[in-house]
């Protein structure tokens, strides 16, 4: 299991830069809503990688995750059972699945990240459960990110929201600190004790990423060596959006 570190390299971030953050941030936004809209069954995970590159070329920016530790596109697409880092391909959507889809910017120096969880035509209960479910963790968690409160208030926001609504939350993959890089410290787990860990201050940057699974939180790695998926076989989801801690509260940047 990953390893938590909390006080390490904090970030503060200037007016001028948290500007050009939400830059980036929009242009993550605008990439996730064009590709969210070409989901259907029929429509290759490929295909998104494809519209995902066009849309952020016609932005003037760059696709964060292509070649990021060696990383071999520009979107992550795990569908159901993956959790996280799916690589698009060959495979085609059907009906009934769910596809996380999750993109990061590179503009102007910064970085923005988001993920959105999304239904292939029409899809179970249970699935829009964890899709919901895991979109409400991630407000949780935004909410309780205000300046003096503690980084465990937000991690514990999250698991309290999720695991009341009967989802485990992953927990060797974490959100994290972003800016000029795209994973800066603190870590920031989706689970955690409220009162513990780093004071939030005005200027830090925030990936916030609640990933919820329908059965019991472990995971493991596909054979790609990056997709990574439920270790019982059952679905998962995947919210996130990059967020600044300032005196209005927390804000949104990875929206339109």
């Amino acid at each position: 299991m990953i390893q938590i570190r909390h006080e390490m390299g904090i970030i503060l971030k200037s007016p001028r830069e948290i500007t050009q953050m939400r830059g980036a941030g929009r242009v993550v936004a605008a990439v996730l809503e064009e590709v969210g809209k070409k989901v259907r069954p029929g429509i290759t995970t490929a295909e998104l990688d494809d519209i995902a590159v066009s849309e952020v070329k016609k932005r003037g920016a760059e696709a964060s995750f292509k070649g990021y530790r060696g990383f071999p596109a520009s979107i992550c697409t795990s569908v159901n059972e993956e959790v996280v880092h799916g690589i698009p391909g060959s495979r085609v959507l059907q009906e009934g699945e769910i596809i996380a889809l999750d993109f990061g910017a590179l503009m102007n120096g910064f970085h923005g990240d988001a993920a959105v969880t999304v239904g292939v035509g029409k899809i179970s209960t249970e699935a829009q459960k964890i899709i919901d479910a895991t979109q409400g963790a991630l407000q949780a968690g935004i909410a309780a990110a205000r300046i003096g409160a503690r980084l465990g208030d937000v991690s514990a926001a999250i698991q309290s929201y999720a695991e009341a609504r009967g989802f485990s939350v992953v927990r060797e993959y974490v959100g994290h600190g972003i800016g000029r890089e795209l994973h800066e410290d603190p870590q920031v787990p989706n689970f955690g004790v409220t009162g513990e860990g780093p004071v939030l201050q005005k200027g830090m940057t925030m990936a916030l990423e609640p990933m919820l699974n329908a059965g019991g939180w472990r995971t493991s790695v596909a054979e790609d060596k990056w997709t990574v998926v439920t270790a019982d076989g059952r679905l998962s989801a995947h919210f996130e959006h990059t967020i600044v801690i300032d005196e209005n509260g927390p804000g949104i940047l990875t929206k339109l």
